[in-house]
């Protein structure tokens, strides 16, 4: 970027420091996602497929919560640079109370509505008998979830991600032998099938909640953890911040499911590459979200000190250091696709389906990757309404109705939608660039 200036080695420290805790303990979830896989498909395929669509009402449900952790994280770091050092942790706090109040009747809810909820997405009878009972005690956590997300905000404000880390570490060498010891009836426990997978990861969940709260109690009481209950406004600004980020997340995962549905009109063998294309799209934002959660706690902490143009900086200090992640990930994307997607498809035919989306996917990381970096700087200073409007209305406005006419009506093939993926995401990161630029999220308070 033209704004570009010297970085200093505590910037670099610093961006290292938040982002790479982070990217590591999202990729051990994602390891454990696939392990959670080849366990329930020993139970076979229709005990996955189960699985698999009661973890998406699952990932809705959860997507009500997790929008919380970049308001508390927004607003504890903002404390931090303000040097209110005593109320850091209310924010937090406030989370935490919306996360029981929200996601304890969500719980209560889904529980009882468990089948209903699979019935819609299913006609197959034994689907359905797999996945409730896998799904209720999935749903048992919800809270909790949400509650861990707020902690990660909290730790990420204070430059402190690998608690989150170690956590997340914790809870997923735990989640392996409970969840099978119950799938399988091992050791003393009784055999529940799939919905032992489900009880196993709850139980790994609430394990993790319970190291948060009591790490936190021996840590953050001095920045005021559970000891300071949010004023009115404090907790309108967590609604203010949370809410279009909740929702921006709904649609972005229900914008997914719709564009499986739309290329699986097109063919059996083009929906196999897109799912294989999208896993690696999904998992290759880690890092940006990562190296975002680092340039948002920055940027507040600026902001907080009243210093507009530290914290505008922050993010292309932290996009300079991210790019070189982009450019080793993406190179073998353009300049072998073949090979990679050799790994996951074994028909010649399907695969060559694959090759050029994929080094379209490989291209515009770097694109994209600065816009995710950069969506998170704009939720840390508090421009969630915006992010929302914009994410939401790029992928519901432009690029879905762009793919169903493209593809299934136009059956112009998988090429030409993920030409349409890239215009719509590289796009994105377009209107964030200028919204970054423009600098109106300096006059947001809090």
């Amino acid at each position: 970027p033209a704004r570009a200036r010297q970085m200093t080695p505590e910037r670099r420290r610093d961006i290292l420091q938040i982002s790479l805790p982070i990217v590591a303990g999202m990729t051990s979830q994602n390891l454990l996602n696939l392990v959670d896989a080849w366990m329930v498909g020993a139970l076979g395929a229709t005990a996955l497929a189960a699985v698999g669509l009661a973890s998406f009402v699952n990932f809705m449900a959860v997507s009500l919560l997790t929008g919380f952790a970049p308001a508390v994280q927004t607003l504890a770091a903002r404390r931090v640079g303000q040097g209110r050092m005593g109320e850091v942790a209310v924010p937090l706090n406030g989370g935490l109370r919306l996360s029981l109040w929200i996601g304890v009747p969500l719980a209560v809810l889904g529980w009882w509505g468990a089948e209903a909820m699979m019935t819609l997405l299913t006609p197959d009878a034994a689907v359905i008998a797999e996945g409730e009972g896998y799904l209720q005690w999935r749903l048992l956590s919800v809270a909790a979830v949400g509650m861990n997300f707020c902690y990660r905000g909290y730790w990420s404000a204070i430059k402190r991600t690998q608690v989150y880390m170690v956590t997340l570490f914790v809870m997923n060498g735990l989640n392996v032998p409970i969840s099978f010891g119950l799938i399988h009836g091992l050791w003393g426990l009784p055999q529940m099938g799939t919905a032992g997978a489900g009880l196993g990861t709850s139980i790994s969940v609430l394990i993790g909640t319970a190291f948060y709260v009591i790490y936190a109690y021996r840590h953050a009481r001095p920045h005021g953890y559970l000891r300071a209950v949010p004023s009115a406004d404090e907790n309108r600004a967590l609604l203010r911040l949370g809410v279009p980020n909740a929702v921006q997340q709904l649609m972005f995962s229900g914008g997914f499911t719709v564009l499986f549905w739309m290329i699986a009109r097109i063919g059996t063998a083009e929906l196999a590459v897109s799912h294989i294309l999208i896993t690696l799209m999904l998992t290759l934002i880690l890092p940006s979200v990562g190296f975002g959660i680092a340039a948002a706690t920055l940027a507040s902490q600026a902001l907080g000190r009243g210093d507009v143009d530290d914290a505008a900086q922050a993010a292309w200090d932290t996009y300079r250091i991210a790019l070189w992640v982009y450019l080793a990930a993406g190179l073998p994307m353009v300049l072998a696709p073949e090979w990679l997607l050799g790994w996951f498809l074994h028909e010649p035919a399907t695969r060559a389906l694959g090759v050029v989306p994929l080094q379209l996917l490989g291209l515009m990381m770097a694109g994209d990757g600065l816009g995710i970096i950069l969506m998170q700087a704009l939720l840390g200073a508090g421009a969630s309404r915006y992010v929302m409007w914009v994410a939401t209305g790029l992928q519901w406005g432009l690029f879905l109705p762009l793919v169903g006419w493209l593809g299934p009506v136009s059956g112009l093939g998988l090429t030409v939608v993920w030409l349409a993926m890239a215009a719509y995401r590289l796009l994105q990161a377009g209107f964030f660039v200028v919204a970054w630029r423009r600098r109106h999220w300096a006059r947001i308070q809090l």
